[in-house]
C-alpha cells in the first residue's frame, strides 16, 4: 500500500512540474506578447503622428531597413531623416498605417532560457488622405521587425517591410443597361491636361476608354455615371441641353481626380 502511495505521490509531483513549467512558459509568452505589442503600437503611433523625434526611442543606432520598393537604409540617424524628409515631409498628403490584428504574430528569441530578442511579423495597411480629399486605403504589406533586448531596454534592430501591394477592391455599385443610342451618344476624343488625349468607345453594354498605355471598361450605373470594377474610379458625363457630351468628370475614392474635355 505505501510502495502504490509513493509511486502515486511520484507521478503527482511529477505532473504538477510539468504543469508549472508549461504554466510559467506560458506567463512569459504572454508578457513578451504584451509587451512587444505595446512598443510596437507606441512606434507606430509616432510614425502615424509624423512624431520623428520619438522614433530614437525605438530603434538601435545601427538599425537596418529593408524595403521592397526603397532599397536599404542603414541606421538610425538615415531612417529618421529619410522619414522626416520623405513620408512626414509632404505636406499635401498623410500616411496612416494600421496593422491587420489577425495576422500579428509574435516570437520569442532565446539564447538557451534567457531572453533576448522577440520576433514580429504580419500584414499592414496604409491609407493615404491627399489634400482636399477622403483619406483613401492605399496599398497592403507585410512586416517583420526584431527587436533587442539590452540592459531592460527594448529596441528594434532590423526591419522589413516586403510584399507591398495595391490592396483588393471590392465594387459595391450595381451596373445597369443602357440602350446602344444612349451610348452613342458619350463616344468621341476627349483630352486633359493630366491625361493627355483618350478616346471612348463603345463596348458590349460599356464603354471602353483608351489613352496611352491605359485602358478602362465602363459600366454604366446611370445615364450618365460609369464606373470600373477593378479600382475605385467613376466616370461622370456632363451633357449640354442638346445632349451632346461636353466633358467626363474622374472621380477616384469620391474626390475629383482628372477632367476630360470632349474634344470631337
Amino acid at each position: 500500500m505505501k510502495v502504490k502511495q509513493s509511486v502515486f505521490s511520484t507521478l503527482l509531483s511529477v505532473i504538477m512540474t510539468v504543469f508549472s513549467v508549461q504554466l510559467f512558459a506560458q506567463t512569459e509568452q504572454e508578457k513578451l506578447t504584451a509587451t512587444i505589442l505595446h512598443l510596437d503600437s507606441a512606434f507606430w503611433n509616432a510614425y502615424n503622428n509624423c512624431d520623428t523625434a520619438r522614433f530614437k526611442d525605438f530603434l538601435t543606432d545601427d538599425v537596418e531597413f529593408y524595403h521592397d520598393k526603397g532599397g536599404v537604409t542603414l541606421d538610425a540617424r538615415s531612417l529618421i531623416e529619410a522619414l522626416d524628409k520623405n513620408i512626414c515631409g509632404n505636406t499635401n498628403s498623410h500616411v496612416r498605417r494600421q496593422a491587420i490584428a489577425s495576422t500579428v504574430k509574435i516570437y520569442p528569441m532565446q539564447n538557451g532560457d534567457q531572453i533576448y530578442g522577440a520576433i514580429i511579423s504580419g500584414e499592414h495597411d496604409f491609407y493615404l488622405t491627399e489634400k482636399g480629399k477622403p483619406e483613401y486605403h492605399s496599398g497592403t504589406a507585410n512586416f517583420t521587425q526584431l527587436w533587442l533586448l539590452k540592459n531592460g531596454i527594448w529596441k528594434m534592430a532590423r526591419i522589413l517591410s516586403y510584399n507591398h501591394h495595391a490592396p483588393e477592391y471590392i465594387n459595391t455599385r450595381k451596373e445597369i443597361e443602357l440602350p446602344a443610342m444612349r451610348l452613342d451618344q458619350l463616344t468621341g476624343t476627349y483630352k486633359s491636361v493630366q491625361s493627355g488625349t483618350m478616346t471612348v468607345t463603345k463596348g458590349n453594354k460599356t464603354l471602353i476608354l483608351k489613352g496611352g498605355n491605359n485602358s478602362y471598361t465602363l459600366y454604366p450605373q446611370s445615364d450618365t455615371s460609369f464606373f470600373t470594377k477593378e479600382r475605385d474610379l467613376v466616370f461622370e458625363f456632363v451633357k449640354d441641353t442638346a445632349g451632346k457630351p461636353i466633358k467626363i468628370i474622374v472621380k477616384e475614392h469620391g474626390a475629383e481626380a482628372d477632367e476630360l474635355i470632349f474634344e470631337k
